[in-house]
């Protein structure tokens, strides 16, 4: 497998219209050299960058409602969240990711890419837990979803989404997630696909609307 940087397929061109072309491609070069070079990024994967790992992040924004304020959970190398930051000016991004090396990296990323409505954030989610409030929460490969529910439900107003991308699996972790699902007191929760005819396979999500938690898991969440 090759570890050069592949030109960008047609699609690209219609999913990074505008202003953010320009930004995807500098940011496919920053994933493919400092990103691999520091280890947010295996070699391998600089051949599926385009595919697997930006057109792949983007379709996502299809589900994103529009002028919202949107935390990326363990944003790792800014995926998701840079890239709907990219397709979405219209959206807020805050990167949390607790890793000195990777907010640093992000940190030059949203400067490279001149991305003003994006802000780095060092922290982990429990720790932002009653001190920020969010419209939606993304993740990418971050945990199971019974764990992520614990982590992202607290940070979400009521009627906030989730949105985690799970691939394959997402439909047995979502039954394995059901009592930390009744636990979090959330409203629904289904999967959704993204990106038909736009990547292959199209991108799978979970997709879980916070209602009012129940009062004994809100009161363990303050302790």
């Amino acid at each position: 497998m090759s570890d050069e940087l592949p030109a960008p397929p047609d699609i690209a061109r219609d999913v990074f219209a505008g202003e953010a072309w320009d930004r995807a491609n500098t940011f496919a070069e920053l994933l493919a050299g400092p990103g691999v070079v520091r280890g947010l990024l295996g070699p391998r994967e600089v051949s599926r960058i385009w595919d697997r790992h930006l057109l792949n992040c983007a379709v996502v924004a299809e589900v994103v409602p529009p002028d919202v304020r949107l935390v990326d959970i363990g944003s790792g190398a800014g995926l998701p969240g840079i890239v709907l930051a990219i397709v979405r000016p219209d959206i807020t991004v805050t990167l949390l990711e607790p890793l000195l090396r990777r907010t640093v990296f992000l940190e030059e990323c949203v400067e490279a890419l001149k991305l003003d409505n994006v802000e780095v954030l060092r922290s982990r989610a429990e720790e932002l837990a009653g001190k920020r409030e969010f419209d939606v929460a993304s993740a990418r490969a971050v945990a199971p979803l019974d764990r992520l529910l614990t982590w992202a439900m607290p940070l979400l107003r009521e009627g906030g989404e989730l949105i985690a991308m799970k691939g394959e699996r997402a439909a047995g972790e979502l039954a394995e997630a059901e009592p930390q699902l009744r636990a979090s007191g959330a409203r629904t929760a289904e999967l959704v696909t993204v990106g038909r005819g736009k990547v292959e396979p199209p991108a799978t999500l979970v997709r879980v609307v916070a209602g009012r938690a129940p009062e004994r898991a809100r009161r363990r969440r303050r302790r």
